[in-house]
């Protein structure tokens, strides 16, 4: 192998340039003049199959590391498949990422299998196979080479409440909080923990553990969360912490390792190859049971506002029988009602806080992408024409866009596009929304390109 060209296709790599790193380990593979020594065309390959990532381009990627996989002399055949994996996952294709991933730790010679464990539970949870996955994180966890095992432990909790077993998700979060934990991410898991706690009807840890969750003021709870923290608070109050009946959890598999929707996730390199600094963490922190929209799915987009409402109405009847049955209804009612015009209110501005809004971001930007010609029309205020139409030219049409995800703040939100070009490809978009009022307004539109993100 042509070593100079080499190294130059390295440092090339190193510096962020991709498209001329795969133009030199291309060349290197070609060179006549520098015969391949047993194991390089796969170290080639694995590269260019890297480089294909990097660039987008997934299925190149899946190309190149299949033929890397045929070198049998090469040693990293282990990274090769989890590779192979994570490419697969970023086009749906789970079957085939729990394969490569199978193939990742059934390598010997891999040394971070807790990589594949963890891919390969998220896969199999795409495919809807709770128990599968929850074995997968568990050995995720349990590899001593994992640094962190905190993100196998949280997922696994995801696993036990998709399973119906609140109990065993308590102590799976538990474990995680042993570990030294970034501030964000101990804020979600207290999230999480405080649901578990409510579907297993422990309600006054649920309260503590939410409290803790927002104590520094840097983390909003998800709608679900805010549901069953207002469940808990009620609970504890009427003197009912420890309820006899837990509340069945609502299976949902956000927050998982490969993301819903397919978007691209980029495998780290190999160890000792690359300056790693700029490879993407492809964990994502959700809610346990969060009610988020997917392909393929539904959102119960009305389960906040219709369970807030069933609750506060119970809670007013329970109250109003406890009164009459002590000692008379005037002043008790009255605080009764007081209490739950309180809960009434709470409940708006934890909506508000949360992002909720009329017309809501999904539907001021389903129709941007509709009508790009017309986009005046849900601009901001202080969006000048000339910066509206400057948006609306990088805009695909498209009536029926997907929303892969959303960052939504009381005040500001972003919501993260993909439209399908004419031609059939696909574009991505970065959509960032203002409130307006109770709803919201587009105030910047940028393409967005998840290999830099």
């Amino acid at each position: 192998m042509n070593n100079d060209l080499y190294q130059q296709a390295q440092a090339a790599y190193a510096a962020k340039d991709y498209q001329w790193a795969l133009q030199a380990y291309t060349q290197c593979l070609q060179d006549a003049a520098f015969p391949l020594a047993p194991g390089e065309a796969g170290l080639l390959y694995h590269r260019i199959g890297n480089c294909l990532v990097k660039l987008r381009d997934p299925n190149e990627a899946i190309h190149a590391y299949t033929q890397a996989t045929a070198d049998g002399a090469y040693g990293a055949l282990g990274a090769v498949n989890y590779n192979l994996g994570t490419s697969y996952a970023s086009l749906h294709d789970y079957e085939n990422a729990v394969r490569h991933f199978e193939l990742a730790v059934a390598d010997a010679s891999y040394d971070a299998a807790y990589k594949a464990y963890s891919g390969m539970g998220s896969a199999l949870l795409k495919l809807g196979k709770s128990a599968e996955a929850g074995v997968a994180f568990r050995e995720a966890a349990l590899d001593e080479a994992n640094p962190d095992p905190t993100k196998a432990l949280l997922n696994l909790g995801i696993c036990f409440m998709a399973l119906g077993r609140p109990a065993d998700a308590v102590a799976s979060y538990e474990s995680a909080l042993q570990f030294d934990l970034r501030p964000d991410t101990r804020n979600k898991l207290y999230a999480n923990l405080g649901q578990a706690y409510v579907a297993s009807g422990q309600m006054q840890k649920a309260v503590t553990a939410f409290e803790q969750a927002i104590s520094d003021k840097t983390y909003y709870l998800s709608d679900s969360a805010s549901v069953d923290y207002q469940r808990a608070v009620a609970a504890v109050a009427q003197g009912t912490s420890e309820v006899t009946q837990a509340i069945a959890p609502v299976a949902d598999t956000s927050g998982l390792d490969v993301t819903a929707d397919g978007s691209a996730l980029y495998p780290e390199e190999m160890e000792g190859a690359y300056d790693a600094s700029d490879a993407s963490d492809p964990y994502y922190y959700a809610d346990a049971y969060d009610a988020q929209a997917y392909p393929g799915g539904a959102a119960d987009d009305d389960r906040f506002f219709t369970a807030s409402d069933e609750e506060l109405e119970q809670w007013s009847r329970g109250l109003a029988k406890q009164d009459r049955k002590r000692r008379g209804v005037g002043l008790k009612i009255f605080i009764a009602i007081i209490i739950v015009l309180l809960l009434a209110v709470g409940a708006c501005v934890v909506l508000y806080t949360q992002g909720f809004g009329f017309p809501t971001q999904e539907s001021v930007v389903t129709q941007l992408f509709s009508d790009p010609s017309g986009a005046q029309s849900v601009m901001a205020e202080g969006v000048s024409d000339e910066d509206a139409q400057a948006m609306a030219d990088l805009l695909v049409q498209d009536s029926a866009p997907t929303i892969d995800g959303m960052d939504k703040s009381m005040s500001a939100s972003v919501a993260y596009v993909t439209a399908a070009t004419p031609e059939g490809g696909q574009a991505s978009y970065q959509v960032t929304l203002s409130r307006d009022l109770i709803g919201w307004k587009v105030s910047d539109v940028e393409l967005y390109f998840p290999s830099q993100n």
